[in-house]
């Protein structure tokens, strides 16, 4: 079902399509709060959190707000207000991703290749998510929304508050420190 659709079914009746806009988003809602914050534990509490709150916030709009609603990019505002709350004051602790690449989100190697060429793969893709994970928030979160969650310029604005032009930028900083820092860890060949 798509977001137009879902948005009308919760416009309709929330506490009959919500169960629904959990089980279409929650992977979503806890990958972006695991590639924020870099951890399981906060990933899970702030994608329960999100959900809670879109409840809430749900439950007092009117139905036509709820209609207009871009769920995708509102729900993931939501989680990264609350990954920067969890950690404000406090830079964002970089660590590996190791759970994202297990969820799949790692250069699949050759399926004859062997087991070898899997590991060897899984490694790297590994300290590529260490890199990541290494940004700075300014520029991790926008590659984040952008290449990992398929969020466009314009959804991006929304989610974080700024000029598509500042985050086209942000996004190609980014994504330039993440090719050097590739490059000098010997894994260039995953970043194109």
């Amino acid at each position: 079902m798509d977001d137009t659709a879902l948005a009308n079914l919760l416009a309709d009746n929330i506490d009959t399509a919500f169960e629904t806009l959990v089980r279409a988003h929650v992977g979503r809602c806890h990958a972006i709060a695991l590639r924020v914050t870099g951890s399981h534990h906060d990933a899970e509490e702030v994608a329960q959190d999100a959900l809670v709150r879109a409840y809430r916030a749900l439950s007092a709009y009117p139905p036509e707000r709820i209609r207009e609603l871009r769920l995708r990019p509102w729900l993931a505002t939501i989680v990264i207000n609350l990954c920067r709350n969890r950690h404000r004051g406090a830079a964002l602790p970089a660590t590996s991703l190791t759970p994202l690449v297990e969820a799949g989100a790692e250069p699949q190697a050759d399926a004859l290749a062997g087991p070898s060429a899997t590991a060897e793969r899984r490694d790297a893709a590994e300290r590529l998510g260490a890199l990541l994970a290494n940004l700075p928030e300014r520029y991790r979160v926008p590659v984040v929304l952008r290449h990992l969650d398929d969020l466009s310029y314009a959804e991006l604005a929304l989610v974080l508050s700024k000029p598509e032009g500042t985050l086209k930028a942000q996004v190609h900083r980014g994504l330039a420190m993440l090719r050097v820092a590739a490059a000098a860890a010997g894994l260039e060949e995953l970043i194109a």
